[in-house]
């Protein structure tokens, strides 16, 4: 059975306050559709290194966000490449971008 999906512009307030309420810095950097867009997190870490992140169904059923650029960190210029890349064939997609120099996870607190 599948979850309910929560809107769009719901879960990026959510991932504003949740970023901000940690003392980190969070923008949308694209707004998408209000209500079905697909999100994008890019967490701006350590060193200008990045993690672009979405969410997928894991084998389980539960939505679970996953590191779309990979286990490891890439270049800025190259998790932005992948955002525009996304961005071209999505137009109802939402970026955010958040700073956190110290790590961040979209699943913790």
């Amino acid at each position: 059975m599948l979850e309910p999906r929560l809107k769009a512009e719901l879960l990026v307030q959510a991932l504003l306050r949740h970023a901000q309420a940690a003392a980190r810095a969070a923008y949308v950097t694209r707004r998408g559709d209000a209500q079905s867009g697909a999100v994008l997190v890019k967490h701006v870490g350590p060193g200008f290194r990045c993690t672009v992140f979405q969410t997928a169904f894991a084998d389980d059923g539960a939505r679970r966000w996953l590191p779309m650029t990979g286990d490891l960190p890439v270049a800025e210029a190259e998790a932005d490449a992948f955002v525009a890349r996304q961005c071209r064939y999505d137009e109802d997609l939402w970026v955010v971008e958040i700073e956190a120099p110290e790590g961040w996870s979209p699943e913790a607190p």
